[in-house]
C-alpha cells in the first residue's frame, strides 16, 4: 500500500501526517509519499520525513501512484482522480454536499473524519473534539494578544487594574477550553449555552453561566447547537446584548451540523460593545456567528 500526505491550501499550518506517524506506518511496510515542503509550516521538514522513511515528491506524482490520499481539506484537485483511490482528511462534507456528489460519481472511497461519532470505541480518532480543544485555547491566546489592555488583575503603586471581561457563546469542547484558559490568564467569564446540562461544568471552570428559559434541548447535538424557536431567539439576543456591552473579549463558537452558524451578535450589538473589544469567531469556517466574519481574515 502507498500513502501519500499532500501539502495543505496556504491559509493552513497543519499537516495531515507528522513525521513520528510516517515512521509507525513504514514499519509496517506501508510505503509513504509525502509532498514537498508539505510539513514546513507544521515544523516538519522534508529532511525529518525522508528519515522516517517517507519518499518526498511532487504532487502529481503523489496523486498518480498512491492508494490513500492523506489531506485536511478537500484536494482542490480530486476531479482528476482515478477510481479506486481512498481519500481521508476533515473534509465537512455536511457543508460540501457538491463535492461529495462528485466524488460519488468518480466512484472515490471517501473518510472524512468529523463524521465519526463521539463515542468512547471512537475516541482515540475523534478529530473534533481533539481539533476543537486547541481551537479553544488558541483563540483565547489570540484575543489576549488582540487586546489593547491586560486580562488578570494588576495591582500597582499607580492603582489597580481591573480583570478583562470574557465572553464565550457555545460551551461545547471549544468553548470549555477556552473558559479554562481565559480563567487561567485571570479573566472574569461569562458564558451562554443553549444546553442547561452544561452548567455545571461551566461553573466548575470558575465562569457564570447565563441562563435563557425555553431552548431546544441540544443535549443530544454532540456538542453542536440546534435550530430555535424565534421566540427563544429574541430572548437569547436580549440577553446576549446585555452581556456584550460589558464584555471586553468575546468568543464565538456556535455551529450546527450541515447548516450555515447561526448569527448570535447581530450589527446591532456590535454597535453597543466597548471600544478596542475583540471578538475570535471559531464558527467562521461555516459562516460564522456574526454578520461581519470572514474566514482566516481579521476584519
Amino acid at each position: 500500500m502507498i500513502v501519500g500526505v499532500l501539502k495543505e491550501p496556504l491559509a493552513e499550518t497543519r499537516v495531515s501526517l507528522l513525521p513520528e506517524a510516517v515512521a509507525t506506518l513504514t514499519k509496517k511496510g506501508v510505503s509513504v509519499l509525502v509532498e514537498t515542503d508539505a510539513g514546513t509550516r507544521s515544523a516538519a521538514t522534508n529532511e525529518a520525513y525522508e528519515n522516517a522513511g517517507a519518499v518526498i515528491n511532487g504532487r502529481q506524482a503523489i496523486l498518480q501512484q498512491s492508494d490513500v490520499l492523506l489531506s485536511i481539506h478537500p484536494p482542490g484537485d480530486s476531479g482528476a482522480l482515478a477510481s479506486n483511490k481512498i481519500l481521508i482528511g476533515v473534509y465537512q462534507v455536511l457543508y460540501n454536499a457538491s463535492l461529495l456528489e462528485q466524488w460519488a460519481r468518480q466512484g472515490l472511497t471517501v473518510f472524512s473524519l468529523e463524521m465519526l461519532p463521539r463515542t468512547t470505541r471512537a475516541q482515540s480518532m475523534d478529530v473534533l473534539s481533539s481539533q476543537a480543544n486547541i481551537s479553544g485555547y488558541k483563540a483565547v491566546l489570540l484575543a489576549a494578544n488582540l487586546y489593547p489592555r491586560y486580562f488578570p488583575m494588576f495591582m500597582t503603586a499607580a492603582g489597580s487594574i481591573i480583570p478583562a471581561k470574557v465572553l464565550i457563546l457555545g460551551a461545547g469542547v471549544a468553548g470549555l477550553q477556552a473558559i479554562a484558559t481565559a480563567r487561567r490568564l485571570g479573566a472574569v467569564v461569562e458564558v451562554f449555552d443553549t444546553r442547561p446540562a452544561v452548567k455545571e461544568e461551566v461553573q466548575s471552570l470558575g465562569a457564570k453561566f447565563i441562563e435563557v428559559e425555553g431552548a431546544a434541548d441540544a443535549s443530544a447535538a454532540g456538542g453542536y447547537a440546534v435550530e430555535q424557536t424565534e421566540d427563544y431567539k429574541q430572548r437569547q439576543q436580549q440577553r446576549i446584548k446585555e452581556s456584550l456591552a460589558k464584555a471586553d473579549v468575546v468568543i464565538t463558537t456556535a455551529q450546527i451540523p450541515g447548516k450555515k452558524a447561526p448569527v448570535l451578535i447581530t450589527e446591532e450589538m456590535l454597535q453597543g460593545m466597548r471600544n478596542g473589544s475583540v471578538i475570535i469567531d471559531i464558527a467562521a469556517s461555516t459562516g460564522g456567528n456574526t454578520p461581519f466574519t470572514k474566514n482566516n481574515e481579521t476584519v
